[in-house]
């Protein structure tokens, strides 16, 4: 699954847009370099749900930001994305 596929499923499930979940993350204080990925992925799980595989995206863009290894662009494995940017706005505002 890609890193876009994670992050259109966590909204699916959550009912929350990646950039809105990344603003929580961020007032709570996770984007802080201190804080570690078990931490998020309580919060996460607690809070939403959600298993491991699909918070670690979140975890990436919450410590990294939407932009991910321009490795998997274009190929053909089982973590391909169409881009190295990540679109946090929205499946509904996605640009074709």
């Amino acid at each position: 699954m890609s890193f876009q596929a994670y992050l259109d499923t966590i909204e699916k499930k959550t009912g929350l847009t990646p950039r809105q979940l990344l603003t929580i993350a961020q007032e709570k204080g996770f984007a802080d370099p201190a804080v570690k990925a078990g931490t998020i992925l309580d919060w996460l799980k607690t809070d939403y749900d959600l298993g491991r595989g699909h918070g670690m995206a979140l975890v990436h863009v919450i410590k990294k930001g939407p932009e991910i290894d321009a490795k998997h662009v274009g190929t053909t494995g089982p973590h391909r994305d169409e881009s190295n940017m990540l679109w946090l706005d929205g499946v509904a505002s996605k640009p074709v």
